[in-house]
């Protein structure tokens, strides 16, 4: 519980102060770092012989980013959350810089798998650091505003990639991408602290039991997440092919709109899960997910995919700040980090085996895009029915 003294500290501040500002920041070029890669990778990968292995670039990486995530939740409580964000920049420097010299498949996909653990660190230490520097009352907003700049780089990455690729080369992306990882780093290092009496690290803090795995109050958020986040590791794999099946030349352009579109709704969904309650506005957001990813699937034309890409934003940008928070509001005291964790692990288990899965099914036949879309419209359905008896669960409890 926050104290008195900080209460009126957080009244005076609000939610933009520095340190919000520099997370915020942040976010964008951490993301834009790994995601700007994405829609060049299927092809790349193709180039080194590597065609059959195309749905583990995204699998690989999530697989080595879950793996990580009760190493970074137990981190992020215990030796604070600054240290773990710059572990996770780190790799992206890292990783960046290694892929024109790994020009091998197996080269290749040992990078995916140490890229991985970029966001199994940062994103989990963010998300806690957003949550100890708003106040309480307005933490859905700030996860919105934190996913806005998160976003941006979701959506400059992407088509900032292909655009470096149509005029330079890969050696030139994979270079950018270390890039934007030195950016985000620069900003973070420049952050203060927030975990109360850090402590130094310590291998025995690397000791994980089965306790630190997984924060069972979490799980509800965890749920959800994964079965909205299965379709997002659909998008990730099959939508650079079905944007140039339908007729698009830049393969970045339905993350420009998914994005634009996540953007716009971000500025409003946190505040309303804020103010009517996480469930019912999570539950809003996968009506939307179930309907964007029929829309995707029904409408091979150019204009069918925009559309979509709008919708599926809109939900996504509804979905994830309240989520974000949700899964605060259910952590125990002094375990933030633990729960931020439950949750990504579910987050990237859902995109791994989405990926995985659409990827070994896919097999290059462009006319089974559709039917995947329709199966992760189907999980996310799971979703709102799983919620929607949730809450009447909490009511009747309340009576």
């Amino acid at each position: 519980m926050a104290t008195r003294r900080q209460q009126i500290t957080w009244t005076k501040q609000g939610i933009y102060t520095p340190k919000f500002i520099l997370i915020c920041l942040g976010s964008l070029f951490f993301s834009a770092s790994y995601n700007m890669l994405i829609p060049e990778l299927p092809s790349y990968l193709s180039g080194l012989g590597g065609a059959k292995y195309i749905g583990l670039i995204i699998a690989l990486f999530t697989l080595t980013a879950g793996i990580s995530r009760p190493f970074s939740g137990k981190l992020t409580d215990t030796i604070g959350r600054k240290p773990v964000m710059i572990i996770g920049a780190m790799v992206c420097l890292v990783c960046g810089g290694f892929y024109p010299i790994l020009t091998t498949v197996f080269g290749f996909l040992l990078l995916r798998l140490l890229h991985g653990f970029s966001t199994g660190f940062t994103p989990t230490a963010a998300s806690t650091f957003v949550s100890d520097v708003v106040p309480p009352e307005r933490l859905g907003e700030a996860m919105g505003i934190q996913g806005i700049a998160f976003s941006t780089g979701l959506a400059l990455g992407p088509a900032l990639g292909s655009l470096i690729k149509l005029h330079f080369s890969y050696s030139v992306l994979f270079y950018s991408s270390s890039l934007m990882a030195l950016l985000a780093l620069l900003l973070i290092v420049n952050l203060k602290e927030t975990l109360p009496n850090p402590q130094r690290f310590r291998l025995a803090h690397l000791k994980i039991s089965r306790h630190d795995i997984i924060a069972l109050e979490a799980l509800p958020a965890g749920i959800i997440t994964f079965l909205s986040y299965i379709g997002f590791g659909v998008v990730l794999t099959l939508i650079p092919d079905w944007t140039e099946a339908v007729g698009f030349t830049n393969k970045g352009v339905f993350f420009i709109v998914f994005t634009v579109s996540s953007l716009l709704i971000r500025f409003v969904a946190g505040k309303l899960s804020d103010r009517f309650g996480r469930i019912i506005v999570i539950i809003v957001g996968l009506i939307l997910l179930v309907v964007s990813l029929v829309l995707i699937g029904a409408f091979a034309t150019p204009s069918g995919l925009l559309i979509g890409g709008g919708v599926y934003g809109l939900a996504m940008g509804i979905v994830s700040p309240a989520v974000n928070a949700w899964t605060i509001d259910l952590s125990k005291p002094g375990q933030k980090g633990k729960a931020m964790a439950t949750m990504y692990i579910a987050l990237e288990a859902g995109i791994g085996l989405g990926a995985l899965a659409s990827g070994w099914y896919f097999q290059e036949t462009v006319s089974r895009i559709p039917l995947i879309m329709y199966g992760c419209a189907g999980l996310a359905f799971c979703g709102i029915v799983y919620l929607f008896f949730r809450f009447i669960k909490l009511n009747s409890d309340k009576r």
